[in-house]
């Protein structure tokens, strides 16, 4: 193994961050760890948070961001793991508090590892990563909370994102008519061909919610927070179940009772980052098999390690459509 890496590093210095390449010296994994060499990562708008000095994510620089990363172990001091293994990991604190995969290397603890799924490459893993896993557990949560196919029409608001795209083309997988909602005009597309029966402008979801407005959606995969939370929530069917997955347009939330207590609609809070290891391999394994869209590479954009400045500036704008993997060392 070489002795040193390079790293995709924010370093904060007052009020501004300074991002950068850096060369990093390989470590010595100790007890329960694994060191990996990173072949694929990918971009998600955690990430770009991390790099702002008052993104919410990082709390001590310097830091290198990066909440998912898929490879090969180069070595290992936890029985689970062996050299040559291939793993992933999202999620934990990788990428937050502890340096995550914009580097050719990393060292995590084994917990938060799990070995690549059969059915998907590295590749794969990171087309899914956290947006990914995320959508899969708000449509396996809004299941568990009494929604089907024959119940009516699905919602996934923030549709042209990593949440929102993988939302609708698992959604429309599974059989669920989608209604796809996005701000970005020439996306209509895109979504159509991931799956959408049909498309609404931003302006019709954000639009001034009554207390309790018009019943139409039987889900709701809601990735943008605030107006769009509150108008999602006034319009759900009787016993409609609502899955919260992000905050792209702010944290704040200003609803009424009366959709859950005229209506009985659930709003389901829905954290990829702490759910536990146990539940994780069950649920790739389902993303392996009937939840994988049905063209995974429709919905990636791919770029080098070298781009990942650009990219991050970016998906902070709203620019970014689907999802973008990062070829670190990947084949």
């Amino acid at each position: 193994m070489t002795q040193t890496y390079r790293a995709f590093v924010v370093r904060k210095e007052d009020d501004a961050t300074q991002l950068g390449y850096e060369e990093h010296h390989v470590p010595e994994p100790q007890d329960g760890e694994v060191v990996v060499r990173i072949a694929w990562s990918c971009v998600n708008y955690k990430d770009g948070l991390a790099t702002l000095p008052k993104g919410g994510v990082v709390r001590a620089w310097p830091r290198v961001p990066g909440v998912d990363m898929s490879g090969v172990v180069a070595a290992s001091r936890d029985d689970r793991f062996r050299e040559g293994d291939q793993v992933v990991c999202t999620g934990f604190d990788f990428g937050v508090n502890h340096d995550g995969g914009f580097a050719e290397l990393c060292c995590v603890p084994g917990d938060w590892l799990f070995h690549r799924p059969d059915g998907l490459s590295l590749r794969d893993c990171m087309t899914f990563g956290t947006a990914g896993f995320t959508a899969a557990l708000a449509v396996q949560q809004m299941e568990r909370n009494g929604l089907a196919p024959d119940n009516g029409e699905v919602l996934v608001t923030g549709a042209s994102g990593g949440v929102g795209s993988m939302a609708v083309a698992m959604l429309a997988k599974l059989g669920y008519r989608v209604a796809a909602a996005t701000g970005k005009t020439d996306a209509a597309t895109f979504l159509t061909g991931l799956g959408a029966e049909s498309i609404l402008s931003r302006e019709e979801v954000s639009a001034e919610p009554r207390p309790i407005g018009k019943a139409r959606w039987a889900g709701a995969v809601d990735q943008v927070g605030g107006r769009i939370l509150a108008w999602t929530l006034s319009t759900m069917a009787y016993r409609g179940v609502c899955a919260s997955t992000g905050l792209t347009g702010g944290p704040g939330l200003q609803s009424t009772v009366f959709p859950f207590i005229l209506r009985g609609v659930s709003l389901l809070g829905i954290d990829s980052v702490m759910c536990p290891m146990a539940e994780r391999g069950p649920l790739w394994t389902r993303m392996a098999g009937e939840l994988r869209p049905s063209d995974l590479g429709s919905i990636t954009t791919e770029i080098g390690f070298d781009d990942l400045q650009a990219s991050l500036a970016t998906i902070l704008k709203g620019g970014v459509t689907g999802r973008t993997v990062v070829r670190v060392a990947g084949d």
